[in-house]
């Protein structure tokens, strides 16, 4: 095998393999829906990009069966009509979680699982071990501000973090010698049905781990059972007392401070978080512990927590000065939903908070309305944009209105991704505090935004 074609280069976890790939040898190309900031940068990296679905685009050297490796995200439609040409033309093609799988059992994959967590938890925990002199390999589900890539590539460790994708049961092909699970709140029921089956999958996806091995779970989780013979169980907790956790949070003076506890009694004091938020008090702890069992030393630790820049679109500060804050942030879960604005809150206690959602499927909506309601309830003022759809068609009846119906008192409007900035632009009494939440394309919106508000300094 010479060459990689992807389908749905432009994902973050596809164009992270891509990259893999592209560093070791192999020629790669690639189609995506829509052209994106990862997309343009591929391209530069010397990827053969299309956007169209036709196969009469494919670079002719990538139609040698014998020579290329086809990979795909479980996203694409079954009648994508490149898909189908490769499957019926005796091409070898995998999804994205196959490939990734492969390198976990050549590495020792640190995988970071979770409803919600597990991108801020897995590029913080990179981030520890290649700020130390252990260094790792990192695939990503974000882009790490730290270094402008949702890939890290080390030459001399054979660590690999891996975000751990539950959405398809991907993660059941991967091979974890650790493994961080730092939630199971439902979700994907378009996948799983209920949420016993979604929790059952995370119960399959710890009895991978290697004998030998290691699993980091939130306490309260109960999946301790479900693991090898020879795998060490741990839990982590910022709230209460676990084998690994944190107490003493403080913020002062724009910093958040933390005391981080071992199973061992030896404590590091005054963690300064690099992004200081208390959501990510918890993530830290996971992250923490793992970089602390892989042989991180403690001062590396406390540098390495101080240095964390965060990752693009979670809690991502865009406006940031005296009149006004703009934040991005990826939450689509209510869970995460909860969590950030409790975070906002804490950060702007006495501020106005507008909060801008755009929901991230037709059946998370469907499934999850009521409690999306109540989690952006604890906003001052709201505005909904139209439900982004990614891999599905409309379903009859449901819409953001849904959410908008069961919060009447809050008076919020239902837009278009396309008015939002020219509904800003009309409000008369413009908010503390924008929040803009959501893991569909409402980040294209971010930066004429931020570039208005600007105008008002």
């Amino acid at each position: 095998m010479q060459r990689v074609y992807f389908i749905g280069i432009g994902g973050i976890g596809m164009s992270a393999l891509a990259r893999y790939f592209k560093f070791n040898g192999f020629e790669v190309a690639g189609y995506d829906l829509t052209p994106s900031p990862l997309t343009d940068a591929l391209s530069r990296e010397g990827m053969d990009i299309h956007f169209e679905d036709d196969p009469k685009l494919i670079p002719a050297p990538f139609m040698n069966s014998e020579e290329t490796l086809v990979v795909y995200t479980p996203a694409i439609p079954k009648d994508h009509k490149e898909l189908l040409m490769f499957q019926n033309s005796g091409f070898e093609v995998v999804k994205r979680a196959h490939a990734l799988g492969e390198i976990t059992r050549m590495e020792k994959a640190l995988c970071v699982a979770g409803t919600h967590g597990k991108t801020t938890t897995s590029t913080l925990l990179a981030h520890i071990l290649r700020s130390s002199h252990v260094d790792c390999n990192a695939f990503l589900g974000g882009i790490s501000i730290n270094y402008g890539s949702n890939y890290l590539l080390s030459k001399k460790s054979d660590l690999a973090v891996i975000e751990a994708d539950e959405y398809d049961r991907s993660f059941h092909q991967l091979s974890p010698y650790m493994a961080i699970v730092t939630s199971t709140e439902a979700d994907h029921l378009d996948i799983y049905g209920t949420p016993e089956a979604y929790i059952e999958s995370f119960a399959k996806f710890v009895s991978l781990i290697k004998p030998g091995g290691v699993l980091i779970m939130k306490k309260g989780l109960t999946l301790a059972d479900k693991v090898k013979p020879g795998v060490s169980v741990y839990t982590y907790s910022s709230i209460e007392e676990a084998d690994f956790y944190a107490d003493n949070i403080r913020v002062s003076n724009g910093h958040l401070y933390f005391d981080w506890h071992r199973p061992n009694g030896l404590s590091l004091k005054d963690l300064d978080l690099g992004v200081p938020l208390r959501v990510n008090v918890e993530n830290a702890v996971a992250a923490l512990a793992v970089a602390s069992l892989n042989g991180v030393k403690d001062e590396e630790l406390v540098a390495a927590i101080k240095s964390f820049g965060g990752v693009e679109r979670r809690f991502q500060r865009i406006v940031n000065n005296d009149k006004v804050v703009l934040i991005n942030d990826y939450a689509h879960h209510p869970g995460e939903l909860r969590a950030t604005i409790k975070s906002v809150r804490e950060l702007y206690h006495n501020k106005r908070v507008l909060g801008i959602f755009q929901p991230h499927l037709y059946s998370r909506t469907r499934d999850f309305y009521k409690d999306f309601a109540e989690a952006l309830s604890h906003l001052d003022e709201l505005i909904l944009i139209d439900i982004y759809p990614a891999r599905e068609k409309p379903i009859e009846g449901v819409s953001s209105q849904m959410i908008a119906d069961l919060l009447p008192e809050m008076k919020i409007p239902v837009l278009p991704k396309s008015q939002l900035v020219d509904y800003v632009k009309q409000m008369t009494d413009l908010p503390d505090v924008f929040l803009i939440l959501g893991a569909g394309d409402i980040d294209r919106e971010v930066k004429p935004l931020a570039d208005y508000l600007n105008t008002l300094i």
